[in-house]
């Protein structure tokens, strides 16, 4: 299988942290890979954030929970991390969603993406509706709610955060990139 979880990887105290960064960011309307909009398919905002100074910290963390859920299940040729972090918001006044898409592309950096990492930052009673799920073929995974909590899964996987029916659903995004798949 080509997910992992990792749970509690962060903290409530950090995962409240960079819900902070990222409203301290400027956020704008989430796209798709190549930068088109279509609202139909994708409804979020997004901070894109300096994982250079302010959340060196989170990269850190987020380097090495890749490094060993590479090492224990996916083995894929990962060589560098050429996105900054990604901080989305689904918020229920817009039906917040990005409908089923996988994280491989036609973009200059796209193409290269092999692991996809996803980190559930707000708490789980505090939304409806949200759910990450991740297409495994004749079944569908749905990722963990724990605040802190983490999902890898190989960025070819066809995965999907269902629209958001009550408040807002905030999570962490990375992905990790190496030779394209063949």
């Amino acid at each position: 299988m080509f997910t992992h979880s990792h749970p509690a990887l962060f903290s409530r105290a950090e995962a409240a942290e960079v819900i902070r960064l990222a409203a301290d960011a400027q956020t704008r309307s989430g796209g798709l890979v190549g930068g088109l909009h279509n609202h139909n398919i994708r409804r979020a905002d997004i901070a894109w954030l300096d994982d250079k100074t302010s959340a060196a910290w989170v990269m850190e963390r987020i380097v090495s929970s890749v490094a060993e859920a590479n090492r224990d299940r996916f083995d894929f040729d990962i060589t560098d991390f050429r996105e900054r972090l990604q901080v989305a918001s689904y918020d229920e006044s817009v039906e917040g969603h990005y409908d089923w898409h996988s994280d491989i592309g036609d973009g200059p950096i796209a193409r290269w993406r092999k692991l996809t990492i996803v980190v559930q930052l707000s708490e789980p009673e505090s939304y409806d509706g949200g759910a990450l799920e991740i297409n495994l073929g004749s079944a569908c995974a749905t990722a963990e709610r724990g605040v802190g909590d983490a999902t890898l899964f190989a960025s070819f996987m066809l995965h999907r955060v269902a629209p958001v029916t009550r408040g807002t659903r905030h999570s962490l995004t990375c992905w990790c990139h190496g030779p394209a798949f063949r």
